[in-house]
Parts: C-alpha cells; sequence; structure tokens
C-alpha cells in the first residue's frame, strides 16, 4: 500500500509542474488571435500621435487619425496628444516617445540636415515621411498706410519675421533673401502671430510674416477691423525660392479669404506632414497610410484643411525620406 502510495504522490507532481510550464509558456504574437486560429488574444499595439495645441490645426486633425486607426487597424490603441507642434514633435520622435506626429515639412528638412535651428544639436535621422497633408501659407501682411505693395517695398520698413528661431523666422528670412533684401535692410521685429496681429492693427509695425493654414483667426481678426493687405510674391520669385529651397510650394490665397480681399495672392507654403520614426513596422505604417486614405471624409470632418490630404499631393513637398511602409501603399495604388 505504501508503495502505491508514493507512485502517486510522485505521478502528482509531474501532472501539477507540466501545467505550471504550459501556464508559462509564451504569450500570443501579435496576429495569433482567435480569428488566425490561435487562441489568445493579439498584442495591443499604442500609436502616440503628437500634434500641437488644442486651439490649432494639427490637434483636431491627430484626433480624426487616432479615430480612424482604432476603428480600422486590429490590435491598435491610438491616441493623439497636445504638444508645442513642430520642434518638440521632432524631438518625441528621436526619443521614440511617439509613432507620427504633424510637423512642418521645412522644420523636418532643417532637422534631417542638421541646420538652421538644429545647427547646434547635429542631423536628426531618425525621423521619416509619411504623407504631406496641408499647405501652412506664407502670408505677409501689410498695414494699409504702409506704402508696402511688394517684397522689395520692405526696404527701411518695421517688419515681424516671427519669433527667434521659429519656423516662420526662416520663411521670412529666405523669402527676403530671394528678393535681395537682408535684415540689415529692414527693423526686424521678432514676435509672435499674436503680437505680430496687435502690432499691425496699432500701427507699431509695417508688416508681418505668419506661416499658418487659410484663413488664418489672427489676419481675419485685425481685417474686419484694421487697414491691412496681403502682400503677393511675383511668379519669378516663387520659382527661385522653390528652386533653392526644395520644401516650398507654391500657393494662392483666393479673393475674397479676408475682408476687402479683391483679387487672387500669390505666394509659397511649406507643408504640414505626417513624420514616423525610421524603425516603425513596416506593416504598421502600411496600414496606417491605407486607413487615412480609405477614411478621408472622416479627417475632413474633423477639421477643413483635413480635406487637402490627396493621393495626388501627398509626395509634394516631401523633404524627408519616404518611409517603406508608406512607399509601398503609394507604389500599390499608382
Amino acid at each position: 500500500m505504501l508503495k502505491l502510495n508514493r507512485v502517486a504522490a510522485v505521478l502528482l507532481v509531474l501532472v501539477l509542474v507540466s501545467a505550471l510550464v504550459a501556464g508559462c509558456g509564451p504569450a500570443a504574437t501579435p496576429g495569433e488571435g482567435e480569428g488566425e486560429g490561435g487562441g489568445g488574444a493579439a498584442e495591443t499595439v499604442f500609436i502616440s500621435i503628437a500634434t500641437g495645441g488644442t486651439g490649432g490645426t494639427y490637434y483636431p486633425l491627430g484626433g480624426a487619425m487616432a479615430k480612424i486607426f482604432n476603428e480600422n487597424i486590429p490590435g491598435v490603441n491610438a491616441n493623439a496628444e497636445a504638444t508645442g507642434a513642430s520642434i518638440a514633435n521632432i524631438q518625441l520622435i528621436e526619443d521614440g516617445d511617439a509613432q507620427l506626429a504633424l510637423i512642418q515639412n521645412d522644420i523636418s528638412y532643417y532637422a534631417y540636415e542638421g541646420i538652421e535651428m538644429y545647427s547646434d544639436k547635429g542631423k536628426q535621422e531618425r525621423i521619416r515621411g509619411m504623407a504631406c497633408v496641408y499647405p501652412e501659407t506664407i502670408q505677409i501682411v501689410a498695414h494699409g498706410k504702409s506704402g508696402i505693395n511688394s517684397i522689395e517695398d520692405m526696404v527701411g520698413k518695421k517688419i515681424a519675421v516671427g519669433d527667434v528661431g521659429s519656423g516662420t523666422e526662416a520663411n521670412a528670412r529666405q523669402i527676403l533673401e530671394a528678393h535681395g533684401i537682408t535684415y540689415d535692410d529692414i527693423t526686424v521685429d521678432y514676435l509672435s502671430f499674436a503680437e505680430a496681429a496687435d502690432n499691425l492693427r496699432d500701427g507699431h509695425i509695417d508688416a508681418a510674416f505668419i506661416t499658418a493654414g487659410f484663413p488664418t483667426s489672427a489676419i481675419t481678426e485685425i481685417a474686419l477691423t484694421s487697414d491691412v493687405k496681403l502682400v503677393p510674391i511675383a511668379d519669378d520669385k516663387v520659382e527661385a525660392i522653390k528652386a533653392k529651397y526644395p520644401y516650398y510650394t507654391d500657393v494662392v490665397i483666393p479673393a475674397g479669404t479676408y475682408n476687402n480681399q479683391d483679387e487672387d495672392v500669390k505666394t509659397v507654403a511649406v507643408m504640414a506632414m505626417l513624420v514616423v520614426p525610421e524603425d516603425l513596422d513596416e506593416e504598421l505604417v502600411y496600414n496606417m497610410t491605407k486607413a487615412l486614405f480609405e477614411n478621408l471624409d472622416d479627417l475632413k470632418a474633423a477639421h477643413d484643411r483635413g480635406g487637402d490630404l490627396s493621393l495626388e499631393t501627398a509626395l509634394n513637398g516631401m523633404s524627408l525620406p519616404v518611409h517603406p511602409g508608406a512607399q509601398r501603399y503609394y507604389d500599390e495604388v499608382k
């Protein structure tokens, strides 16, 4: 009897050990869910979308993208995060804290090449392009009494060029350069959009450079209450700017965009673009790109600028190497 009890005890221990080993086996990998014949749930993939301030254009677009990904890519949990916009978003991608970001294409170019505001930081080489979304137009607004009707008329005048080291400031400097004008030829004021609008209204400056999707609320407001006008860029200068700086594209601000704007105004724009890390999974980026282009109505419903995304213009102004996952989608739909 004693011998039988010992045998039973050994068998019981073996059964318990076998059960323990089975319970400690490897977890299911992504794609091994019930739909693939497995019994476990697929691993969740988290996507943090770096946008901008909650009052800007990037934030609602990022929210719409998160919704599109969550509803159309199995296993994805995407969230839009409010950030300091382009420059902050470059750092979030580089640090691995964001998997998708909205960034101006000129800022991404400076970062990738290690120039302008990145001359001290060096090249930021992890960033890759996914798509260009909409133009962020360089709008040049002059006070009606300034006597400024062209860029050349700015010589000797007081001009707001954006915050120090900002993308707008770089835009202003490059556009002035194309017209043979340096900061030595004007009185430079480093002002934010809001400060520039206030100073234009009060007549403390003669003109301001503002880089933003139009209509821009700051310009809309001062155009309703003050004598201001948009300054065009001549066709030959537009072509010269585009030839030297590949991230620019030409844009026309239609007549009637602002109060008392009776004619179309030609200028240049940088592009708001989608940026991902170089090492983000190719299949995931492919699915993200596909989901966006198959749900453009949802993007447009979130913000008018979302309606600018299209396959025809997705690579216009692309300032980075395209991520292989996005490129695979573009190659398929050609």
